[in-house]
């Protein structure tokens, strides 16, 4: 894969959002998407399903959100997201309906990522739109951040 300009500040963003979110007390997954033409970010956040009591609040499907609004279309395409997790089926889904171009995640999911494991969402024949997927980007980092918030739950 060839380098991106830019592409670790972007993750770095996503990394704050998931720092800020963990010390919410949310488990620690933050999501920035870019439209990379203009390198402009359009949206970030974290993970808020316990401070919004909504189990859809992750991270990617509040940042598809406010980048949609931001455009002021339902869809991205052509927009790039950085996550530090891969996603799971709730926002492979709706990675896949946004057209969002690229997903750069950082810590693989073996039990809930839906990207490389699980269902593997974008290999599906019914999946509507199937972004490059880029995965493992500060792995260490990202798994390092989500053992510790859970380690200092348990």
């Amino acid at each position: 894969m060839p380098l991106i300009p830019n592409r670790p500040s972007f993750m770095e963003l996503a990394f704050a959002d998931a720092e800020a979110a963990a010390r919410r007390g949310e488990v620690p997954v933050g999501a920035v998407i870019v439209d990379p033409a203009t390198n402009a970010v359009l949206a970030r956040a974290g993970n808020r399903t316990e401070e919004l009591f909504d189990p859809t609040a992750h991270a990617e499907v509040l940042a598809i959100r406010a980048a949609c609004a931001a455009v002021g279309q339902p869809r991205l395409p052509g927009c790039d997201l950085y996550v530090t997790l891969e996603p799971c089926a709730l926002c492979a889904a709706a990675i896949s309906f946004a057209r969002i171009r690229r997903v750069y995640f950082g810590a693989y999911d073996p039990k809930g990522g839906a990207v490389d494991h699980g269902p593997r969402f974008f290999g599906q024949p019914t999946c509507h739109h199937a972004p490059d997927v880029y995965g493992g980007i500060d792995e260490t980092r990202a798994g390092a951040l989500l053992r510790d918030f859970f380690k200092e739950r348990r």
